[in-house]
């Protein structure tokens, strides 16, 4: 079951996008820390709001 939304999607993809390249102008290994985020946002489900019961899906209605 997806708990990524759209705009959370978007935000992690940026985010991601930075750290990696941060971590190539830096030439930083920890620059790879960035596909965390890019991971989350491709598969649309993120481990870490599991235990809080956190979801940025849009509820579908029938």
């Amino acid at each position: 079951m997806k708990n990524v939304g759209g705009a959370d999607r978007v935000l992690r993809i940026v985010v991601g996008l930075a750290v990696l390249g941060a971590g190539l102008y830096l030439e930083s290994w920890w620059g790879l820390v960035g596909l965390v985020p890019l991971g989350t946002a491709a598969i649309g489900w993120c481990p870490a709001y599991l235990p809080f019961g956190i979801s940025t899906c849009r509820v579908r209605k029938p």
